[in-house]
């Protein structure tokens, strides 16, 4: 549950640039946002695969 926490934890942390790039077109904002993004797509496939172990594990 630690790396979902971290996960929306990560989400909040991008929201102010997003809203930098989108409404004032701000582009390092918009780099920012692209590696947040790039974060985001590792903890979820770290997220999807210890969920995937978890639900294995119970099933045996």
């Amino acid at each position: 549950m630690e790396k979902f926490k971290a996960l929306k934890d990560l989400v909040a942390s991008i929201e102010a640039d997003a809203a930098n790039f989108y409404e004032k077109g701000n582009k390092a904002a918009g780099t920012r946002v692209r590696n947040g993004m790039q974060k985001l797509k590792v903890a979820a496939t770290e997220i999807r695969s210890e969920v995937t172990e978890l639900k294995n594990k119970a099933t045996k």
